[in-house]
């Protein structure tokens, strides 16, 4: 995309990747960091100043900290022509892509780094399901060897001090915390920002507004029923889901594999976890899919369904090495509703080893890409 494009951009949560990605690929340009106080002080006063200095292959981190930039980078890579100009990366998504469509339509290819997938991470192929959802997907986890309990509360704190305080503007941030644990609690349910507004106490259009600043920083995403109207009785309220399962298993209290075998939210983490493995591995070749989950008035229910066009992928996910007959029937709801869709249908269970029946994909945990095929 460097070859057809003046501006890359690289978003994804903080630590997902993003800064050494981009050094690795382009080894050639020369880095500043706008998290640097001096750095950001320069772009802000004096963008002009500044990106005559930076003026061409350069990678400019947290560029959404300087808005002023993108417009004196669009009138540059109008003039240059020069493909792979400006790489840009940033970790608070709604912030940098609302400032860079304003600015660089048209001349920017956007790309979203999420923590690495089973199949990045040579140490976890002797994990077991539960060891890696534990440890979640974040790169100096691994690369450093850090224990995930003494991983996540500094990154969660870290999160709350720098990210959220910016965002919110406030000083207490003790609810907003509060409002991240019961977000965890209710993971892959249906988001219920009434239930949740009164048992923090605040109003639905605070809660809204946090949800969306889970959303812009990616801790957290929902996913949106299936939009078909085959039956007026389907469900119309998001899923919510996190993007990392080491930090969601962090917010529950859960810190070993014994205690998540047992535990009441076993069946939520390996939703999650297979649900961000698709996602993923989707985003990692480059595939722009629609996610959605489907359930009706009586709790028929898909768990997963991916929409490309008329072809339909139905996903089921199960925290279970026994494949159920009961776990195949869901598959099947939509079938026979619209005779023009491609539908194919995939179990993901916890078992080592995926197998292809008639009707159906029984994909193991750790053979997830096959459905990005």
């Amino acid at each position: 995309m460097a070859d057809k494009f003046p501006v890359l951009v690289f978003t994804g949560p903080r630590q997902s990747g993003k800064t050494t990605l981009s050094q690795l690929i382009f080894p050639e340009y020369r880095y500043v960091s706008l998290e640097n106080p001096d750095n950001l002080e320069f772009a802000q006063n004096d963008p002009n100043g500044f990106l005559k200095i930076y003026d061409k292959y350069v990678i400019i981190d947290e560029a959404q900290n300087a808005p002023q930039l993108f417009s004196y980078i669009q009138q540059i890579v109008d003039e240059s022509g020069v493909s792979g100009h400006y790489i840009l990366s940033g970790s608070q998504n709604y912030l940098m892509l609302e400032k860079i469509t304003q600015s660089l339509a048209g001349r920017v290819y956007l790309m979203e780094l999420l923590p690495l997938c089973f199949s990045e991470i040579e140490t976890v192929k002797k994990q077991d399901a539960y060891t890696s959802i534990i440890y979640g997907g974040y790169p100096r986890i691994y690369d450093k060897h850090i224990n995930p309990s003494d991983f996540y509360p500094s990154y969660i704190q870290t999160y709350i001090e720098r990210d959220v305080r910016t965002m919110l503007h406030v000083q207490d941030l003790s609810l907003f915390r509060k409002f991240i644990d019961l977000c965890a609690i209710h993971s892959g349910q249906i988001f219920n920002a009434n239930s949740i507004s009164k048992a923090i106490g605040v109003d639905l259009k605070t809660v809204q507004r946090w949800l969306s600043i889970l959303e812009t920083s990616y801790i957290a995403f929902t996913l949106k029923p299936w939009h078909k109207n085959f039956s007026k009785r389907i469900v119309k309220s998001p899923k919510l889901y996190f993007y990392d399962t080491g930090l969601l298993s962090y917010l529950l209290g859960i810190e070993d594999p014994e205690e998540l075998l047992t535990s009441v939210y076993k069946g939520s983490l390996f939703e999650n976890y297979a649900l961000v493995e698709i996602m993923k591995n989707h985003k990692n070749k480059g595939l722009n899919r629609n996610y959605y989950f489907w359930r009706d008035s009586n709790g028929n229910e898909i768990d997963l369904i991916i929409e490309r066009g008329l072809k339909i992928q139905c996903v089921e996910m199960k925290a279970s090495a026994t494949v159920k007959s009961e776990f195949l029937k869901s598959l099947h709801y939509l079938d026979g509703l619209d005779p023009t869709l491609q539908i194919k249908h995939y179990l993901i269970n916890t078992q080592d080893e995926s197998q292809q029946r008639t009707n159906e994909t029984i994909v193991s945990w750790k053979n997830i890409e096959v459905i990005t095929e």
